[in-house]
């Protein structure tokens, strides 16, 4: 990695760190370029703006989290497999981390976001739903309309359970959520058929 590209890289790991910890509105420039040893200028080379910044943030939590859960229509995935997938992912970055969903914490702020951070936000819990419902599509037939109210279902309890395990400081509380989401839906995940997973790309982002 070249400077240029580690300077914009240690630029977003700060900024992901102080919206964590202080939210999105708890932190300026200055704050980040004095975690990554340089002054305002130094992240405006990057970022044009803290905007911008934020924007390209969510973005890149989005990106690697749908990464991480794999392509919801990969038919050598079985969708219970993803469906484990899916919670584990929860889970395991409350565990690693202590800390809640960046775009969990951006969509609590969305009212006072800038219009760029606020659009990768949605793009973040769009895409979610997405992906749920292709998954839960693949697990059989059913209605549409009711596949998507699970898969709300099951992001709002995910989102909603971290919340809860940090104010209260029991880890397990989100583990019981995911068992149970893994109960109900992965248990019954238990034939595939075919479908067309729901664009997440780069050009939605217009």
């Amino acid at each position: 990695m070249t400077a240029a590209p580690a300077m914009a890289s240690a630029i977003l790991d700060a900024a992901e760190r102080f919206v964590r910890r202080e939210g999105y509105n708890g932190f300026g420039i200055d704050d980040i370029a004095a975690a990554v040893g340089t002054d305002s200028a130094g992240v405006f080379a990057h970022f044009a703006s803290k905007a911008e910044l934020g924007g390209a943030l969510a973005r890149r939590y989005t990106d690697r989290f749908l990464a991480a859960v794999g392509d919801a229509a990969d038919p050598s995935l079985p969708p219970a497999a993803l469906l484990r997938r899916y919670v584990d992912a929860f889970r395991q970055a409350l565990a690693r981390d202590g800390q809640m969903c960046l775009c969990g914490i951006l969509g609590a702020e969305v009212a006072s976001l800038p219009l760029v951070v606020a659009d990768e936000t949605k793009r973040f819990f769009q895409c979610n739903v997405d992906w749920l419902e292709t998954v839960l599509g693949r697990a059989g037939p059913g209605d549409a309309g009711k596949r998507r109210q699970r898969a709300l279902s099951i992001l709002s309890a995910l989102e909603g359970a971290m919340i809860l395990a940090r104010t209260l400081d029991r880890t397990d509380v989100l583990d019981e959520v995911a068992a149970e989401i893994v109960r109900v839906d992965a248990a019954s995940a238990s034939g595939q058929r075919s479908t067309s997973a729901q664009p997440c790309s780069a050009s939605e982002r217009a």
